[in-house]
C-alpha cells in the first residue's frame, strides 16, 4: 500500500499522473477557498475553536468528491 502511494506521489510531482493538472489545481483551490471562508465566518462568532474547525473540515470533505469527480489520470 505504501509502495503504491509512493509511486503515485512520484508520478504526481513529475507531472505524469494527471491529464489536466490545472483542472485539479483549480478544483482543489475552489474547495479550499470554500472551506477557508466557512472557517473564518464561523470563527468570527464567539464559539469554541473546535466547532469551526469541525464544521469547515466536514463541509470541505463533502465538497471535494463533487469537485474532483471529473478528474482524469494518465
Amino acid at each position: 500500500m505504501l509502495e503504491i502511494g509512493w509511486f503515485s506521489a512520484k508520478l504526481f510531482f513529475k507531472g505524469k499522473l494527471l491529464r489536466e493538472p490545472m483542472h485539479f489545481i483549480r478544483q482543489t483551490t475552489i474547495g479550499t477557498g470554500i472551506g477557508s471562508l466557512l472557517f473564518v465566518s464561523i470563527a468570527l462568532v464567539k464559539l469554541p475553536l473546535w466547532l469551526p474547525i469541525a464544521v469547515s473540515s466536514l463541509a470541505t470533505g463533502a465538497i471535494m468528491p463533487f469537485l474532483l469527480k471529473d478528474l482524469k489520470m494518465k
